[in-house]
């Protein structure tokens, strides 16, 4: 018999213990630690809440998409809109000051935004009228097709907004403005605005 203190170890044995010390603190390491996700240049990343029980090619349930998400504007009229040969043939109401153009996507010359990318965009509008016997209406366009109105017609104000907000969908390339459908453009419009920014991507 063998002390208690003293064990009977082949070399082969002891060579295995060590390794197997060795090997336990790493493969705890490599288990619980998680490799850092480096992600180059511009890029969005939109976290999946809610990812499938079996993700295809992404376990995190993460979408990574090239590009910059940051898209704004907001624009004002500083003077009384009196029209011209071009807003008398297409009612666009124009604005004359850029408060914010994030992404450079409102054109100031044409009033007109050009969406960057498919997605859901936030778009309110507040525009005055001069006289108080008339009616307006005023209403977001994309692409040429009425999305929401607002109208304007009290008789007995002089100085009335018509004023509205909605989300829509919109197309890489597609087009929104301001269009009066009623009304006119005379002696008008100061402090008018017209904003936009994108929700989110799809």
């Amino acid at each position: 018999m063998y002390p208690s203190a003293v064990l009977p170890f082949s070399l082969e044995s002891t060579v295995l213990l060590a390794l197997l010390l060795l090997w336990g603190p790493l493969g705890a390491q490599a288990q619980n630690d998680t490799e850092p996700i480096v992600l180059e240049g511009k890029c969005l990343v939109i976290c999946d809440s809610t990812p499938n029980s079996e993700p295809a090619g992404n376990a995190l349930g993460m979408s990574v998409r090239s590009g910059t998400g940051r898209v704004a504007f907001s624009a004002t009229r500083q003077t009384n809109h009196e029209p011209t040969d071009m807003s008398n043939r297409t009612m666009i109401i124009y604005f004359d000051q850029i408060l914010v153009n994030v992404g450079s996507h409102f054109d100031q010359e044409s009033s007109v935004f050009l969406a960057p990318r498919r997605g859901v965009y936030s778009f309110n509008f507040h525009v005055v009228k001069a006289y108080n016997r008339q009616t307006i209406q005023v209403s977001l366009m994309l692409n040429g097709w009425p999305m929401i109105s607002a109208f304007a017609g009290d008789m007995d104000v002089t100085r009335e907004a018509a004023t509205n907000a909605g989300l829509v969908i919109m197309e890489r390339g597609d087009k929104a403005y301001l269009k009066l459908e009623r009304g006119n453009l005379m002696g008008g419009w100061k402090y008018s605005t017209f904003s936009g920014f994108l929700v989110f991507p799809l």
